[in-house]
């Protein structure tokens, strides 16, 4: 049953999205598929699975971020050439909560990520080993809230040399592209186990643009294309699992021109814990960076890595399978003497 449903954690791999500006700008979260059996095909079936992380930096006037991850996901009958088709859609949320003592309030404010569609191609090896690919796009250009800010001022028009223009900022600058996702990852679920490696790559339209005056001022965006990878290796005792996690992102283009500037990515450590209450699971786990891009600057001066803790928990419901076939009624066997 816990093989089943870590399996069906592997549609978890195709959502989520950067947690803040310090995220070093991939989309999808770093992290969000460690405990997942991401490349063991899903039973048959409709799953629900939600998840939800929050993020805080060790900067004193960092943001906090949060991102909830719901996805609905079919696992269909179609296995051309032995391979599950699973598709799915999800809308990711992201959250920011303000600790800058400013000398005005400060506001926590949300974005909508474009709504992620794409499917999973997964196949089962034999020998409690599987392997699955991924494909699909964030659809930012179509109904992502974008992620551009009015900071209250305006400019002189620098192309015309007359007239006003709002001064914005990018809360997020990924959301100014669509985000092809593109993923392969393998499993082991013998024993217990849930032995899992796994890559994901994200893909931009660079520049990036944001549209209305603010996005005309902030003009076009440099995007780097990311590589994220994660690993899982907990074991089953009863209906607990434990283990440890270990994820991270790499980030190609980090030049002054890059949304990702300075910040080649992070690597973050940590460890998990699940239980399968049957007709649902719940796991949860923390991490923390031990390498990071990020930097911050104290009261002295000095400038020092910035390191992150995240805190994760997901639910993974199974919606509907198909009803077996009923067993025939065997039928009386009569015999005369």
């Amino acid at each position: 049953m816990m093989k089943n449903w870590l399996a069906a954690g592997t549609v978890a791999l195709t959502v989520g999205m950067a947690s803040a500006i310090a995220q070093a700008q991939t989309t999808t979260v770093p992290g969000e598929q460690v405990g997942l059996a991401v490349g063991a095909p899903l039973p048959e079936g409709i799953y629900a699975i939600n998840t939800f992380t929050y993020r805080r930096t060790d900067g004193r006037n960092d943001p906090d971020t949060a991102v909830n991850i719901p996805v609905l996901v079919w696992s269909t009958p179609l296995v051309p050439f032995g391979g599950r088709v699973e598709l799915l859609v999800a809308p990711p949320t992201v959250f920011v909560f303000t600790r800058n003592p400013a000398g005005q309030p400060n506001k926590d404010i949300s974005i909508n990520v474009g709504t992620f569609v794409g499917g999973i191609w997964a196949f089962d090896l034999g020998g409690n080993f599987g392997v699955s690919l991924l494909g699909g796009v964030y659809l930012n250009d179509l109904n992502g809230d974008r992620g551009s800010l009015f900071t209250g001022s305006t400019r002189v028009n620098p192309l015309s040399g007359t007239g006003q223009i709002p001064v914005g900022t990018p809360v997020l600058p990924q959301l100014s592209s669509n985000t092809y996702r593109f993923g392969i990852a393998g499993s082991y679920t013998g024993d217990g186990w849930n032995i899992t490696t796994n890559l994901t790559a994200n893909i931009y339209d660079s520049p990036g643009r944001f549209g209305g005056p603010v996005g005309a001022f902030i003009g076009p965006i440099r995007l780097s294309n990311a590589l994220n990878f994660d690993f899982t290796a907990t074991k089953k005792f009863g209906n607990f699992e434990i283990g440890p996690v270990a994820y991270g992102t790499y980030n190609f283009d980090i030049s002054q021109f890059s949304a990702a500037v300075g910040n080649r990515g992070r690597f973050a450590i940590g460890g998990l814990i699940g239980y399968d209450f049957k007709v649902f699971t719940v796991q949860a786990y923390v991490a923390r960076d031990v390498v990071t891009g990020a930097t911050l600057t104290n009261a002295f001066g000095r400038t020092r890595s910035d390191y992150s803790t995240d805190g994760w928990i997901r639910f993974i419901v199974p919606l509907y399978s198909p009803t077996p076939a009923a067993s025939p009624i065997p039928t009386p066997l009569v015999r005369k003497y």
